[in-house]
């Protein structure tokens, strides 16, 4: 199972996909599906199901496929390109950074987002983080007419280069851990799920849009109407020193639940898992002697703060594997979290079944 994951986690970071942006990612994840027996569909918007038969309430488990980024918002006259952000990426966090500006298969173009040469960088500039807007990304171009001749437009999406490194004791770095872990998973989790003699009604997706507005995975929940919906994405690691008054989520300590999101810039929305799922992954994960660790956060959002409101309402929970570094142009996860969620999600679906209560007063 281990090498399965990585293998999958590692080829799907190679490929590109913006948020809106996500049709190749699409596509690779459909003919991963496709290989081993699993069928499946897409809706308008891009998302990715693939149904499985079942008795008991209907289960939406589901991670998203996009990737933060940029837009190209100007090609100056010397061949410079300004970008526009698309997600929450750290400014602090761009300069120097290598790119990859999305034209078409074997088409896309290299390029470098600009930073000031040390050997001209005043004192006052020395510790000045350059707002994204005051830089640019040089492709060696040296005019917009070869910048455009090169397929280059205003809108075409950009995304930090794609690299995938496997490092000692089983840690991995990469553009978009975030979340092509969790797609990862569910790969591993479709594989199970397909050889499973029981268990309940389960739709397997992966989803758009979660980057830029959190609500990509929305009109797929409105056609699915799930029961119970599990949501797959980062947790974050609080065992460095800049982040250990966040939490105690160690990486390599297991998969994590959060009991806690809330994001209050720019929308007021978060999720408080429902007792019924709490209940059910806090028994299975005793019973398999799967380490599960805990999260609350503030500043944290996921697709499921919409799902959940679909309906008459939906069980959810969001569960998910530590990571470090969050969009970043490098982040990084531990395999063996990544084993352990698929495990857990196999145990905790075989315990979904035709009398599984959704009733709060039953677990509170």
């Amino acid at each position: 199972m281990k090498d399965r994951i990585k293998r999958d986690l590692m080829d799907l970071m190679k490929v590109p996909g913006l948020s809106g942006h996500e049709d190749r990612v699409r596509r690779d994840l459909r003919d991963r599906l496709h290989a081993i027996g699993v069928e499946s569909r897409s809706d308008r918007l891009g998302n990715l199901v693939a149904h499985f038969p079942g008795d008991g309430p209907r289960v939406m488990l589901f991670t998203h496929m996009d990737q933060l980024g940029f837009i190209v918002r100007k090609i100056e006259a010397d061949g410079r390109i300004r970008l526009e952000r698309l997600g929450g990426v750290p400014e602090r966090a761009l300069a120097a950074q290598e790119v990859l500006i999305c034209v078409g298969k074997d088409m896309d173009v290299s390029g470098l987002i600009s930073n000031k040469s040390h050997h001209a960088t005043t004192a006052s500039e020395k510790y000045h983080v350059t707002p994204y807007a005051e830089l640019y990304v040089d492709t060696g171009m040296s005019c917009s007419a070869e910048v455009e001749a090169a397929g280059i437009r205003i809108g075409s999406p950009v995304v930090y280069a794609p690299q995938a490194v496997a490092l000692n004791n089983d840690r991995i770095c990469g553009t978009s851990i975030d979340d092509r872990a969790g797609c990862a998973v569910l790969l591993e989790v479709a594989r199970l799920l397909k050889n499973r003699t029981n268990g309940p009604p389960v739709d397997l997706a992966f989803t758009v849009l979660e980057e830029f507005n959190l609500r990509g995975a929305l009109p797929l929940a409105q056609n699915l109407l799930p029961d119970i919906a599990i949501q797959l994405d980062l947790m974050l690691a609080t065992d460095t020193p800049d982040m250990e008054a966040r939490g105690e989520m160690v990486l390599g300590g297991g998969p994590g639940m959060s009991m806690y999101s809330f994001h209050g810039r720019g929308t007021l929305n978060g999720v408080i898992p429902h007792p019924a799922m709490v209940n059910l992954f806090e028994r299975t994960a005793s019973a398999e002697n799967i380490s599960l660790q805990r999260s609350a956060q503030v500043g944290v959002l996921t697709d499921l703060s919409y799902v959940q409101l679909v309906g008459e309402g939906v069980a959810s929970i969001d569960l998910g594997f530590p990571m470090r570094y969050s969009h970043s142009a490098r982040e990084l996860c531990d395999l063996n979290d990544l084993v352990s969620l698929a495990q857990l999600l196999e145990a905790a679906l075989a315990q979904i079944g035709p009398n599984f209560s959704l009733n709060r007063d039953d677990y509170t």
